[in-house]
């Protein structure tokens, strides 16, 4: 068993079984015409649940064949021009180069001992990023596995610097269309239920920031404590951003703690065109970057951002066996000093290779490319009768509904609509993501693929409008 290890010995065994590997994907992606095979979960999991895990094939070409039928042939694909549903983004290979590397040699970024060079660049990356956003001289931050991770951490800190006896008397600021972190935050911190007070959004899904100042009053007047602000760069289900620099104003007069979720947005730090949007982020206390999102790394590359580096003291424990305290005063970067995780991977390597390979400006072009494709695609929606399309886009996201010509009952279009991003899904054809809208079933295009074009966008505005006409002929004759 030993002649599995990676080792000197064993160099040539992974050199080939990697690209053996890399084969089959590579074969794989590039017969891939159409980004699922519409397999259902009863179809899939019998051949999954019939295997055996403790009767091993020896064999990697043996386990290669297998994994195409339980993962590789029925794979959701993000790099297919017609996957347009969720916040997943195709990747660049330099970023999947900086993956085969890390993973092989498998360093751990807690400790200086455990990673040496990998803490370096890592920190070079946070500095790199913070400058982007403009946080100051005394920014800090760490890689984490995403954008949860980073929205608690931030908020984390900001309980900590809000320095009240009564965590009940805490409160969290949000727009109505705020990621949900934000609410598993505030109960994962042992705020109170009502913590967390929402927002309302104007007509372009922003933070309505007259409603916001009106609450921070209120929380003042009620002697409660106003926690943070979480502002958001970027909204999962709209793109809007909110009015930033509006927000940082009332942060400051409230003495509170300014967040941003750039989940999303970040993408903005590398534009050629649209870095404007997100002015005023350089404002924030904490900044939550997800690199797996807009920089088009694989999963995870994400971040958490802070002004001032000595608040992540805040997430700081010490172990003999591993950070002890006086490798702080012999200057020992250990990154477990400043993170939630201890065993964490080197995921900063993937971002370094594609900067390295690429630059920023690359990264940015293709982010500027499929913030105009979603300008194209809106004013596709925006003259086709079929379709209501909610607010014009920010960045790459289109949220729509099919409204049908002869049907006005709201609960049966919104069947038809449900029905289409099922039946579409089914078919793997394309696939598309779904929300709701003051209680409606909406549709939403996430485009994140600089590959996809305005004609692949109609051509899956036709596919819906297809599959929810079917329902409806067939719902009216049921009726009759």
């Amino acid at each position: 068993m030993r002649s599995h290890l990676l080792n000197d010995t064993t160099a040539e065994r992974y050199r080939s079984s990697v690209t053996e590997g890399i084969e089959r994907v590579a074969a794989k992606l590039a017969a891939t015409d159409r980004p699922f095979t519409g397999v259902t979960v009863d179809a899939l999991a019998p051949t999954i649940d019939a295997i055996d895990l403790d009767q091993p094939l020896h064999d990697t070409a043996a386990v290669l064949d297998e994994l195409e039928d339980v993962y590789l042939r029925d794979a959701i694909y993000f790099h297919h021009p017609r996957y347009l549903a969720h916040l997943n983004c195709p990747v660049v290979i330099p970023a999947l180069l900086g993956e085969a590397v890390l993973s092989a040699v498998n360093s751990s970024l807690d400790t200086w001992d455990q990673s040496a060079g990998g803490t370096l660049i890592e920190r070079k990356l946070i500095d790199w990023t913070t400058a982007r956003i403009g946080l100051g001289e005394n920014a800090d931050g760490v890689f984490t596995s995403g954008g949860t991770q980073s929205n608690l951490q931030a908020l984390l800190l900001a309980r900590e610097e809000a320095k009240s006896n009564s965590l009940a008397k805490l409160r969290i600021f949000a727009s109505e269309v705020s990621h949900f972190s934000v609410k598993k935050s505030a109960k994962l911190l042992g705020l109170g239920q009502d913590a967390v007070v929402s927002i309302p959004v104007d007509h372009d899904k922003r933070m309505q920031t007259v409603a916001l100042a009106h609450e921070l009053e209120r929380c003042r007047k009620d002697g409660l404590v106003p926690m943070a602000v979480v502002a958001t760069a970027g909204t999962t289900d709209f793109g809007s951003i909110d009015p930033l620099p509006e927000i940082a104003e009332l942060c400051e007069q409230f003495d509170t703690w300014m967040h941003v979720d750039a989940a999303y947005g970040c993408g903005l730090l590398a534009s050629l065109k649209y870095r404007g949007r997100i002015n005023g982020i350089e404002r924030a206390d904490s900044v939550t970057v997800d690199y797996h999102k807009s920089f088009f790394q694989p999963v995870s590359s994400s971040a958490v951002l802070v002004r001032d580096a000595s608040t992540l003291r805040h997430a700081t424990y010490h172990a003999e066996y591993l950070n002890p305290k006086r490798m702080v005063t012999e200057r020992i970067p250990n990154q477990v000093d400043k993170s939630l995780q201890t065993t964490r991977r080197f995921d900063a390597l993937k971002l370094w290779m594609t900067l390295r390979t690429m630059g920023a400006d690359g990264i940015g072009q293709l982010f500027d490319e499929v913030c105009d494709l979603a300008v194209e695609g809106w004013q596709l929606l925006a003259a086709d009768p079929r379709f209501d399309v909610v607010v014009e886009p920010t960045l790459s996201t289109l949220v729509f509904r099919y409204i049908p010509a002869a049907v006005t009952d709201p609960a049966e279009i919104d069947r038809a609509n449900l029905y289409a991003r099922k039946a579409l899904f089914a078919s793997g054809a394309a696939v598309v993501a779904g929300t709701k809208v003051q209680g409606r079933h909406y549709l939403k295009f996430t485009l994140l693929n600089p590959e996809t074009t305005a004609e692949d966008i109609a051509a899956v505005l036709d596919l819906i409008a297809g599959h929810a006409e079917q329902y409806l002929g067939e719902s009216l004759d049921r009726a009759s």
